[in-house]
């Protein structure tokens, strides 16, 4: 994590595996970044793909994103949940409503967002302080990650948030709008 900023917002992505998760675990860095998290934490089998993708985006499109690969994410998670250092937030389709749950979670700590790829293990519902449902269905951990920060963060101020990049879109009723900034 960011040591910078003590309301530091970061994605656990659990058990990604290189060959059927690249496509969803490149999507779900996009969307942490895009809704306001500060930085993606990619573990299971080690894969430079995602990362280079993220800080492609971040690099081309603006501001600050942190990714990085770890290797041991259980261990990780026992630290932190032993010191308390940041609110373990796991997003699963078995938790508590995140309308019942949202209010009842600090926001005067950093959080870790956890999301599972393979198989959780059973111990991360132990070691969460909140183990939050978006809806009681089978569904993308995407789409929990971005109903879920976009309820905690709310609507991001792009000018704001991803200042210093070569890429802006400029929204626009019809057709595609960028600015891209001249090379000095």
């Amino acid at each position: 994590m960011t040591s910078s900023d003590s309301n530091n917002i970061s994605v656990l992505r659990l058990g990604h595996r290189r060959e059927r998760d690249k496509r969803i675990t490149s999507h779900l860095g996009l969307t942490a970044r895009a809704f306001g998290a500060d930085e993606i934490i990619l573990s299971g089998e080690e894969d430079n793909s995602p990362i280079e993708t993220w800080t492609s985006v971040t690099s081309r499109f603006g501001g600050d994103f942190d990714c990085h690969y770890e290797p041991k994410p259980l261990n990780f998670l026992r630290k932190i949940s032993k010191t308390k250092s940041s609110t373990i937030i796991h997003l699963t389709m078995y938790g508590q409503d995140l309308e019942e749950i949202i209010p009842k979670i600090p926001n005067d700590k950093s959080m870790i967002i956890v999301v599972g790829g393979t198989k959780v293990p059973g111990e991360v519902y132990g070691l969460s302080d909140y183990n939050i449902s978006i809806g009681n269905q089978p569904h993308s951990e995407v789409a929990a990650l971005a109903i879920f920060l976009n309820t905690w963060v709310g609507r991001i101020d792009s000018s704001e948030k991803f200042n210093g990049g070569e890429i802006k879109v400029i929204p626009s009723i019809r057709g595609k709008k960028v600015f891209v900034a001249e090379e000095e």
